[in-house]
């Protein structure tokens, strides 16, 4: 095992100990209760399955069998999950015959970060996440289950999904993904287009018609964001069936794989492992490694801490930052490159990079998992053989396509495709692995912003040709939720490209889909709890070196210690606090921690 990971890991360890042995000891205490339908009184148990068919009703009570509650995220707003609407009647099928039962248990909301994108509906994405798990908390709470399985797949769902299912970690618990869509439009193509409407070269028919070519039907969308870093986290925490993430909604493989998290959850029921004895420091560092290097979302520098804390674990963007350092970047997908989740997949996927990793020493192969043989079962390719029957393959030693994947000894890069930025304007991270290098250190006048309606007009108004870093405060969880701002990118990039040096400061979001643009993000603390990004003016320089993982004002220090804060005024409180449910979200705003601590309104 590299010492780094091992260091980290006993570090994250000894932090957590208090938090986690407590958790531990809830779970072993719910675990020896007598089973639900045993333990509860008859009008509760009439009650649960008043809905079944006889011959189920039966099994479960009289013949105590395993009862299985599902947790959906269905609906066909969004593609990704629009395959899962018959997905219960096939896991039912399948649980028959292995001798179960099964139950929808609840749904939970699945919002569309790239419907909302820039709209009002945005500023209630990350609080959605909390949401899910209270949803998920609420559906489980009928406590007739022997074991659950998730389906869900985008940005927040998955780790609003597993912090539900961690505070019911008594229950083994395995997700089931649905797979992403063919490859439509290019991203690159896209995201040309993009830029050629922000410039008012093409117009909407034709931004229409490009965006409709790449997102164009069920699935996962094909770039490498959120939804997508999501799946490859849980392949590396062992939560999938190994080697599903990213196999087709309509495959016949898909099919097996589906019935296969039927019987893989029924086995950890046997095996004894319930999913908050999973999820343990080292399966949290697992996924943390596999988002390094694989260069994916840096959502998940907010929500795999708070996925984390749910099971009493205490990571922050230090441990990140730490492991980045020796993480090598295996692969180049978009926006970290041209190749989409369906050329990634077909180069080997994350069975390569799971693989590859293991054997480096990388990541912890003792762990446990959907699979008996741990984390060496999720470095083979799952396949149909010639009898129609869901077997496992090894994978070649090289990769299918090396622009798209490399071996740990030929990577991309040495280090990860994240990095830790501090200094006087608080704690920030940036996708570097999305940035050239020579955009790696930017130095120039800030330009500040209180919303990113503004920054567009300065765009419209042609006021952003010269050299700036846009300062785009106020947009953090405590102020507006703490939006993903990608309606930035097509401005800010076409300003690099006209070779103006331009870099963007801001305790929102941009998240999986992050641009070429260097972006320093999540700043931590935001502007309305007091952060420094409050005491910045237009004109004051600033530095951002992704070299040397710093982010400074370079004012006069004891000129900046007596700055007074700047002010968020009443008018943009008032926009952000009405309207489109936001006033229902107020008190999630009022109590959620820093974007370092995940985020969370329920600690």
């Amino acid at each position: 095992m590299h010492p780094v990971l091992a260091s980290v890991t006993d570090r994250i360890r000894q932090r957590s100990a208090g938090q986690r042995g407590a958790y531990l000891q809830r779970v072993q205490a719910l675990r020896q209760r007598t089973r639900g339908v045993d333990r509860m009184g008859c009008a509760n148990v009439a009650h649960a399955f008043a809905g079944l068919p006889g011959s189920d009703k039966f099994k479960v009570v009289a013949e105590k069998a395993p009862h299985i509650g599902i947790v959906t995220a269905y609906n066909d707003m969004l593609s990704a999950h629009q395959p899962y609407e018959g997905y219960p009647a096939q896991i039912r099928e399948t649980a028959l015959k292995l001798g179960a039962t099964v139950q929808v248990a609840g749904g939970v909301p699945a919002m569309c970060d790239g419907v909302t994108q820039g709209y009002a509906g945005m500023e209630l994405s990350l609080f959605s996440r909390d949401t899910i798990a209270m949803s998920t908390a609420i559906a489980l709470s009928h406590d007739v289950f022997d074991a659950a399985l998730m389906l869900g797949i985008c940005d927040k769902i998955v780790p609003g999904l597993l912090i539900g299912a961690l505070h019911f970690g008594h229950l083994p618990t395995l997700f089931i993904p649905a797979g992403p869509m063919a490859s439509g439009l290019s991203n690159k193509d896209k995201a040309k287009v993009r830029e050629q409407a922000a410039q008012g070269l093409v117009g909407r028919e034709a931004l229409l018609q490009a965006e409709q070519a790449a997102y164009h039907s069920p699935g996962t969308c094909t770039f490498y964001g959120t939804a997508n870093s999501n799946q490859m986290l849980l392949e590396a925490m062992g939560l999938h069936v190994p080697g599903a993430a990213f196999v087709h909604p309509h495959d016949p493989l898909r099919t097996a794989l589906t019935d296969e998290a039927v019987r893989r959850v029924l086995q950890l029921r046997e095996r004894g492992v319930p999913i908050g004895e999973l999820v343990d420091e080292r399966c949290i560092v697992n996924a943390m490694v596999a988002l390094l290097a694989t260069g994916g979302s840096t959502n998940h520098l907010i929500h795999w801490v708070a996925v984390a804390r749910a099971a009493g674990i205490l990571i922050d963007w230090t441990d990140f930052s730490e492991l980045s350092g020796v993480v090598p970047l295996l692969t180049r997908v978009y926006p970290n490159g041209s190749a989409d989740v369906n050329h990634f997949q077909a180069a080997g996927g994350p069975s390569f990079v799971i693989r590859e990793l293991v054997n480096a020493g990388l990541m912890h192969g003792d762990v446990l998992t959907a699979s008996a043989e741990g984390m060496a079962a999720h470095g083979q390719r799952p396949v149909l053989d010639a009898a129609g029957a869901l077997a496992w393959q090894p994978l070649p030693p090289t990769t299918g396509d090396d622009t798209v994947l490399r071996t740990v000894a030929q990577p991309f890069s040495a280090t990860g495709g994240l990095k830790l930025l501090a200094g006087n304007l608080g704690r920030a991270v940036i996708k570097v692995s999305a940035v050239p290098e020579d955009r790696h250190v930017i130095e120039a006048p800030a330009l500040v912003f209180d919303s990113q309606e503004a920054l567009q007009a300065a765009f419209k108004a042609g006021e952003l040709e010269r050299d700036f870093i846009a300062v785009v405060r106020f947009q953090g969880p405590q102020a507006n939720g703490m939006p993903e701002l990608h309606k930035l990118t097509p401005p800010l990039a076409v300003q690099q490209g006209k070779g103006f040096q331009v870099a963007l400061v801001t305790d929102g979001r941009m998240s999986g889909a992050s641009g070429n643009v260097p972006a320093a993000i999540h700043v931590s603390p935001e502007a309305l709890a007091g952060g420094p990004l409050a005491k910045v003016k237009n004109g004051d320089l600033i530095r951002l070196d992704a070299r040397n993982g710093t982010l400074l004002a370079l004012v006069d220090e004891a000129e900046w210690a007596a700055r007074p804060l700047g002010e968020r005024s009443e008018a943009q409180a008032a926009v952000h606090g009405h309207d489109f449910g936001r006033e229902l979200f107020a008190g999630l705003r009022r109590n959620v921690n820093t974007a370092e601590e995940g985020a969370c309104s329920w600690l």
